[in-house]
């Protein structure tokens, strides 16, 4: 816990280390009074000028807390900001990264953490003619297993006027890693009617046997696929998803998307941020999505960027899109009191909690393995948060992965979105393997990073009174797991 962290020196212990927002002055203030019921001020060293950087809070000279241990760092080539999600597999036995890089040399990278302490690049993917292509290029990554053989799926985005404008995701087959040479594309996914590709993507297993991809498309609809199909040909989707109230000013409704089975419930469940907030489905029957929840009516939240629920399926947390500059994780109450059900019809209201990683900062992505919240916080590298009380959630540790001063810009641009500084430089994606605990984050620059925290050697959820749900999937078993204790 962050409370029992030895702190640098120069920074005293405070009795309000266990509250959720860092600021300062009146913005702070301004900040606490805006959000959500229970969202409380953290002030680090209130009053001692010389034990925090300006504006930013954090220790002079420290680029993380003394709890997160560097495991290793592996720059990778690129143009800047080419360096976007990341994936890594859950067998130890298969030590395997994967990284998507846009802009530039668009593809992806295998990497090999066999001994975490020396990674290495096993194989490099680029998409041909690069030169020719336009718009954002390759942005997501996602493994997934199928009828015995593991594939590696790359979601693209292509712009109009150049090749693959209509190129939504690859499907590579890395069964044979770390044999570089064995690996193949089997597969591709393409929209010539919905030019603009798949920003995001999600594999699951789902609880009728199959594995599942589902992507976001340009359109109100998130397509569902059968992996197992698209590797033989068969690339029509199975199903789709529609956003619950599109808006005309949108193409892309859907942003990102989680996939859980809630073993309560008995139902796999789509957990969707898109147009108006944030949006719940029950996909048991995959052919017949059902919308069970809408959290919506947020403040500051026109529109969904992220949203992860917690292994029970009672919690969640969701950043906006866009991912503006000051804007904290809101966490929300999917069962309130008076709610008739294990989910209400629609969530209203600020939320219940919220955490900032500094006023000046926002997240990205996450990866929950309860009570840790996992982000990968852009500017502010790797940041992870304990949410055992939802309505106080706070900072365990942190680590930055930028290698440029605070809120930069290496390509000197104008700050975009209302910023003051560049919030878009710095970890763009995290992933947590169950069995030893091992995160690994990209770094739109820096390239990749593997860190251990201080007393999380693996995470099983039935070793917290949860489901043992996440991310990470069980290919061969299905969702439903034992409940055994480890």
């Amino acid at each position: 816990m962050y409370n029992s962290l030895k702190l640098p020196s120069g920074i005293p212990e405070r009795p309000s280390r266990r509250q959720s927002v860092v600021g300062y002055g009146l913005g702070l203030c301004l900040l606490v009074a805006a959000g959500p019921t229970g969202a409380l001020a953290q002030v680090t060293c209130f009053g001692d000028p010389n034990c925090v950087q300006p504006v930013t809070g954090y220790a002079i000279g420290q680029p993380g807390t003394p709890n997160i241990d560097v495991v290793s760092h592996l720059p990778l080539p690129g143009i800047p900001f080419s360096h976007t999600d990341i994936e890594i597999e859950q067998d130890i036995e298969r030590p395997f990264v994967y990284i998507a890089q846009r802009f530039g040399a668009s593809g992806f990278y295998a990497i090999s953490i066999e001994d975490p302490e020396k990674p290495r690049v096993l194989y490099r993917w680029t998409i041909d003619n690069p030169d020719l292509h336009v718009g954002a290029g390759c942005v997501d990554i996602k493994y997934a297993k199928a009828e015995g053989r593991y594939y590696v799926i790359l979601s693209c985005q292509f712009g109009q006027g150049g090749p693959d404008a209509d190129l939504g995701a690859m499907l590579f087959d890395v069964t044979d890693l770390p044999d570089a040479s064995t690996v193949r594309l089997v597969g591709e996914l393409r929209l010539p009617d919905m030019p603009g590709g798949f920003h995001n993507v999600f594999a699951y297993r789902h609880t009728n046997g199959r594995s599942l991809l589902v992507a976001t498309t340009q359109s109100k609809d998130a397509f569902i696929y059968d992996i197992a199909q698209v590797a033989r040909g068969i690339t029509d989707p199975v199903s789709e998803i529609a956003v619950p109230q599109p808006s005309a000013a949108r193409t892309r409704q859907w942003h990102d998307m989680y996939i859980a089975y809630l073993p309560e419930a008995e139902q796999d469940r789509f957990y969707g941020a898109g147009t108006g907030g944030f949006h719940v489905f029950d996909m048991t029957d995959v052919e017949n999505p059902r919308l069970l929840t809408s959290v919506t009516g947020i403040p500051g939240v026109q529109d969904g960027h992220t949203f992860t629920p917690t292994p029970d399926g009672r919690y969640a947390l969701g950043m906006p899109e866009p991912t503006y500059q000051h804007s904290p994780v809101r966490f929300f109450d999917l069962q309130p009191e008076g709610s008739q059900g294990p989910t209400p019809n629609v969530v209203r209201g600020a939320g219940i909690g919220a955490w900032i990683p500094k006023f000046g900062g926002a997240t990205h992505n996450h990866e929950l393995r309860w009570p840790y919240v996992f982000i990968s916080a852009q500017d502010d590298g790797l940041q992870i948060v304990n949410m055992a009380d939802p309505t106080r959630p706070f900072t365990v540790g942190y680590y930055h992965t930028r290698q440029n001063p605070m809120l930069h810009d290496p390509l000197g641009r104008n700050p975009s979105q209302a910023t003051t500084g560049n919030i878009y430089n710095g970890a763009w994606g995290v992933d947590i393997r169950n069995e030893d605990g091992l995160i690994v984050v990209s770094d739109e620059n820096s390239g990749f990073w593997a860190f251990r925290l201080e007393g999380f050697q693996g995470w099983n959820g039935n070793n917290w009174s949860m489901p043992n749900v996440s991310s990470a999937q069980y290919w061969d078993d299905g969702p439903v797991q034992p409940q055994q204790i480890r």
